[in-house]
C-alpha cells in the first residue's frame, strides 16, 4: 500500500525516524462534545507520527487555534508523546490511511467511514461535528444518514442533522492558510462557535 511505501522510502528530513505507516486512529477526550473531522493523514505527518494532524503544518495551524479557544492544552503537535491533551474535543479523519497526493478516492472514504461511525457511537456526548473541508462535510453527511435537502458546505456553515450540528470550516491546509483563504481569526471563530453550540 502507498502509506507503507512512504514509510519505507521516507522524506530526507525524517530519514532517521521510524514511520507509523498504518491506519491512523482518532484521539482526544472520551467525554468530547465536539468531534473534529479532517480529510486524511498526511504522508509525512500522521502517517509518520501515528497521531492525526501531528507533525505537519495543517496540525500546527489546527492545534494553535484549539489551544487559543480552550480545547487543547498546548499549541503544538509534533509527536505522539509530546504531552498534547484535548478537553471537550475528539479528532479523526474521514480516511484513515495517507492517500497519494492527499486525494482520497470515494472508495477509500467508504471503506474508512465505518470507523468514524463507530467512534461517534462510542462518543455519545458529541453534539457538534466540525468538518474541515468539503470532503469531511460530505463524509459527515454520509455518516449521519441521508438528508434532503442536502446542506451546502461553507466556512461557518451550520446544519442540524440527526440531532447533531455540522459546522463547516475551510481545511487548514497550506493551500488555504498561505493564500489567506483561511486566517487564524476565521479558524478561531469556528471553534468558538462550536463551544457556543455545546452550551446552547
Amino acid at each position: 500500500m502507498w502509506r507503507e511505501e512512504v514509510a519505507r522510502v521516507k522524506r530526507a528530513a525524517f530519514a532517521d525516524q521510524e514511520y507509523w505507516g498504518r491506519p491512523v486512529p482518532g484521539f482526544g477526550d472520551p467525554e468530547a462534545q465536539v468531534f473534529v473531522l479532517g480529510l486524511a493523514p498526511a504522508a509525512h505527518g500522521a502517517n509518520r507520527t501515528g497521531r492525526v494532524f501531528t507533525g505537519d503544518r495543517s496540525g500546527d495551524w489546527l492545534f494553535a487555534s484549539m489551544h487559543r479557544t480552550g480545547f487543547a492544552n498546548q499549541p503544538t503537535s509534533v509527536s505522539i508523546d509530546d504531552g498534547l491533551r484535548l478537553t471537550g474535543a475528539w479528532i479523526a479523519a474521514a480516511v484513515r490511511c495517507a492517500p497519494p497526493a492527499n486525494k482520497p478516492t470515494p472508495q477509500e472514504r467508504d471503506r474508512c467511514l465505518p470507523y468514524a461511525v463507530e467512534e461517534l457511537e462510542l462518543l455519545d456526548r458529541v453534539r457538534v461535528i466540525v468538518c474541515l473541508g468539503a470532503f469531511a462535510w460530505d463524509a459527515a453527511l454520509r455518516i449521519l444518514g441521508p438528508v434532503r435537502p442536502r446542506p451546502r458546505f461553507g466556512h461557518l456553515a451550520e446544519a442540524e442533522v440527526a440531532g447533531r450540528v455540522l459546522l463547516g470550516s475551510f481545511h487548514p491546509s497550506q493551500q488555504n492558510t498561505f493564500t489567506g483563504k483561511l486566517t487564524e481569526p476565521m479558524t478561531d471563530a469556528v471553534f468558538l462557535r462550536a463551544r457556543e453550540l455545546t452550551f446552547s
